[in-house]
């Protein structure tokens, strides 16, 4: 049976004396700072403040477990941020992009802070991680489908924008793929736990479901798509039992089915309906035409060949074209070079092989491997339509799957 995923944050220690109460501290900080991470009405946001407290405190009381691939990591991210300093030089204004490059270099570090946490205690520490980020979840489609549907005096005005849910982000866009690994988490939940607490979770996922669909972002339903194939057909063939594997099979089909039945009948709003029908179209009127989101993306590709060094982070929608790539992967050749380019896409290439590889060995650990590996290979892959690199919970399941990948030590040889 696949290990389910972990979901309470772990908050005691074997440690004796003075240094409990610190780790713990820092151990509390950790959860609250995941926990805020849904709340970017403006930035920086309160994650940020508190993610650089822990970027500092978290090594220094001895909550991360450093190695030579944590190294590797780190090295790999510089490289790509000191790439796209000296692209920098390139733009015509070049203090916003150093700016956006620094900001860059904030998040991989954040990334290979949670790598280190993660792989000092990989049970207990992802707990932590995780039930922080489920709580900034549920409080953010929450706070998306009361502003939705009005729920409480003045929510539709603070929890809307473009008659869309966008929760406490900015911008709808964000909030509906934020959902994302909360979805499939409690997807996993259905799979693995009891009968109880699957139906309980069963109910959390549905939630999360009209979270995603209430955002009317393409690109979150894109990203949904790609991770919930990719974690049915990993726990599919991780499985060790084909009693599971029926058990996920039947789930898919009335799954589909429920799915199905509850978009019909959420439909029958006229609101949804409309903007629904609007949205569910592969092109809208922006993305088509030398000037539109398409135009843009082949413009970029050309300028990517033509400029090895790089032009500047924010400087293609800036200066030649008056929007984002909406393309992380040419982003990054824009605003880092080919070096930074060919880092930032071999690192997403190897993450998303390691994490696979991974995820078929047996480990208490193996659950949330799956849910994660899922929710950053749908990341990856909106990636391709959208500029995810100033994405907070991008960074953050990186650096959960590098942990987890790196800690395999501790679990002993792989099974034969």
């Amino acid at each position: 049976m696949i290990a389910g995923a972990p979901s309470q944050p772990y908050t005691r220690h074997t440690q004796a004396g003075s240094g409990l109460t610190v780790q713990s501290l820092v151990l509390a900080l950790m959860w609250l700072t995941l926990a805020s991470s849904s709340v970017v009405f403006a930035e920086p946001a309160p994650y940020d403040a508190l993610m650089i407290s822990l970027i500092v405190a978290v090594p220094l009381v001895g909550l991360t477990s450093p190695s030579t691939g944590i190294f590797l990591l780190l090295i790999t991210w510089l490289v790509i941020g000191a790439a796209g300093l000296v692209a920098s030089v390139r733009s015509e204004v070049m203090d916003v992009s150093v700016k956006h490059t620094f900001i860059t270099i904030y998040l991989s570090l954040s990334s290979v802070l949670i790598a280190a946490f993660v792989r000092k205690a990989p049970e207990r520490h992802t707990r932590v991680v995780i039930s922080g980020l489920m709580f900034a979840s549920m409080v953010a489609v929450v706070t998306g489908a009361a502003g939705y549907f009005d729920a409480v005096p003045g929510a539709n005005a603070l929890f809307t924008k473009f008659e869309r849910a966008r929760g406490t982000f900015k911008d709808p866009n964000v909030f509906g793929p934020f959902i994302i690994p909360a979805l499939v988490y409690y997807v996993h939940g259905m799979a693995t736990a009891p009968t109880a607490r699957a139906l309980y979770r069963s109910l959390l996922a549905g939630l999360f479901c009209l979270g995603l669909l209430i955002s009317f972002s393409r690109g979150a339903w894109f990203n949904a798509a790609v991770a919930l194939l990719v974690y049915s057909y990993v726990v599919f063939i991780a499985a060790h039992t084909n009693r599971l594997r029926l058990k996920l099979i039947l789930m898919a089909l009335f799954g589909l089915c429920f799915a199905l039945l509850g978009l019909a009948s959420v439909m029958q709003i006229e609101s949804i309906g409309n903007l629904f029908t609007e949205r569910f179209s592969l092109t809208m009127a922006y993305d088509t035409g030398p000037e539109g989101r398409f135009g843009g993306q082949l413009k970029a590709l050309d300028m990517m060949l033509s400029n090895p060094i790089g032009i500047g982070a924010l400087e293609f929608g800036r200066s030649y074209h008056g929007e984002d790539v909406h393309n992380v992967y040419l982003s990054m050749f824009l605003n880092s070079g080919w070096i930074g380019g060919f880092l930032y896409l071999g690192m997403i290439l190897t993450t998303l092989a390691a994490a696979f590889r991974h995820a078929l060995r047996p480990a208490p650990t193996q659950g949330i491997t799956i849910v994660m590996l899922a929710a950053f290979a749908g990341l990856a892959a909106e990636g391709m339509i959208v500029d995810t690199d100033h994405w907070r919970h991008f960074y953050v399941i990186m650096g959960v799957l590098w942990g987890l990948i790196m800690a395999r030590e501790k679990y002993g040889p792989p099974a034969s």
